[in-house]
């Protein structure tokens, strides 16, 4: 028997209790997945390539004996594309072209202005050298997640893509190995959990070392993650996946049932929240779910997921429903209303909003263009979804003239003065001609 969804009113009494309840979500790690991934980011970090073949054998079952048996050749690649039928060809080039065709628009570049000073000041934006590209392998394979973090560092113009995908019992996926041929990735290591993250932060004898790594993986990918920041740059550490709906009364229940199934099903503590101020859809989104979930494949997870963390929520407006989803700041938002844009321009937290009845958010995951790469866990109210500017640093250029040395030189030595940095106001000083710059040079009147 199908459990009915919990069903909330945000008219009743502590339903703002009982709805943050429901959305928060301890991001703290487990403590004994952090300790055993600080343990093999130490080992990886001194003993390098041994350590990264000790943990290919125990965790992914590989009889590897030599750490150049863990990378793969752009042959092997090439060969992965060929084996595709034509439809998965095609369906890997189409989206490629517009995940491509998207970032391009985000690629900016660096600039520069002369002030009434006669000072040029600016900045310089250039692409990282490399960047290290974690891709989940094995049963749990996604060639979408390759591209969504391959083809923006292939536009931001890094010099260097390096990417490790674990191959549990050598099962390698033809679909990523396919994904990274077409995305233009330089290296491939097959290689994956806290050990990988550490041989992309550290570097060993055979896996080069990084300057930011992105890409989604599991407790110990994300528990190295964070022991890594600060070596290298990362992406996120990201939390379950989620969905928030809007919608009216015009709204299809079984396609609002199947979206909110399309984040259930990635794990069990995934979120799929409906809100809606129409009591008739939230009784036909029920009936939908009941309906349609003994037919899905992953029917244990979807059902597990919504019932521990999964709601049908009545709001007394699609008002009040935009601002009850600004406070959970959705890692995706659907519009499934009349006039989604109007509704749109009241949401200020969301990863990526999904607008009007067709745009489901499965398209945002592989085709749409944009990236599915998004901020979680209300993260959302200061992140930003994946994008070029990720594999970007801007460095800012100051060139100041003699004029503006002497015009801003008095204005930073009061300020270094105050602050009780003596040498940094000297510095200024000295620059500014005359008795100053005197008194800067000597430490004294001068004379």
């Amino acid at each position: 028997m199908i459990r009915p969804v919990r069903t909330l009113d945000s008219r009743s009494p502590g339903f703002g209790r009982t709805l943050s309840r429901l959305t928060a979500f301890d991001a703290a790690q487990d403590a004994r997945v952090d300790s055993a991934a600080a343990a093999i980011v130490e080992a990886v970090r001194t003993r390098g390539d041994a350590a990264l073949l000790e943990y290919t054998r125990r965790f992914d079952r590989l009889p590897v004996r030599r750490a150049r048996e863990l990378e793969l050749s752009r042959r092997t690649l090439a060969a992965a594309w060929r084996s595709l039928g034509t439809i998965e060809r095609e369906a890997l080039q189409a989206a490629h072209s517009r995940i491509r065709d998207y970032h391009e628009r985000q690629a900016g570049g660096s600039w520069s202005f002369r002030d009434e000073l006669g000072c040029v000041l600016g900045q310089r934006v250039q692409p990282l050298d490399r960047a290290g590209l974690y891709v989940p392998g094995g049963r749990a394979a996604y060639p979408s997640s390759l591209l969504m973090n391959a083809v923006p560092a292939r536009v931001a113009g890094v010099g260097e893509l390096v990417m490790v995908v674990p191959t549990p019992d050598g099962e390698r996926n033809a679909l990523v190995l396919a994904a990274a041929w077409l995305a233009g990735v330089d290296r491939v290591f097959t290689i994956g959990g806290a050990q990988a993250i550490a041989a992309l932060a550290y570097g060993t004898r055979t896996v080069p070392a990084v300057d930011k790594i992105t890409g989604p993986g599991n407790a110990w990918v994300a528990a190295a993650k964070r022991r890594v920041f600060g070596v290298v740059g990362i992406d996120m550490v990201a939390g379950p996946s989620e969905i928030l709906v809007i919608a009216d009364d015009s709204a299809d229940p079984d396609w609002v049932a199947m979206d909110l199934f399309s984040q259930a099903e990635h794990d069990e503590i995934a979120q799929s929240i409906l809100l809606t101020p129409s009591d008739r859809l939230i009784v036909a989104v029920q009936a939908s779910i009941a309906r349609l979930l003994p037919g899905m494949a992953r029917r244990e997870t979807i059902a597990a997921s919504l019932s521990r963390r999964g709601a049908l929520v009545r709001v007394r407006s699609l008002a009040e429903a935009c601002d009850i989803a600004n406070g959970i700041a959705p890692e995706h938002l659907e519009l499934a209303v009349r006039r989604p844009r109007e509704l749109a321009a009241r949401i200020r937290h969301a990863g990526a909003i999904f607008l009007g009845h067709h745009t489901s958010e499965t398209l945002g995951d592989y085709c749409a263009g944009s990236n599915h790469v998004l901020p979680t866990g209300r993260t959302a109210r200061f992140s930003s979804p994946l994008g070029v500017y990720d594999f970007q640093k801007r460095t800012s250029m100051i060139e100041v003239s003699a004029r503006g040395a002497r015009a801003l030189g008095s204005v930073a030595s009061v300020l270094a003065r105050g602050e009780g940095l003596e040498a940094h106001a000297r510095a200024a000083e000295l620059r500014l001609g005359g008795t100053q710059a005197r008194r800067a040079r000597g430490g004294g009147d001068g004379r």
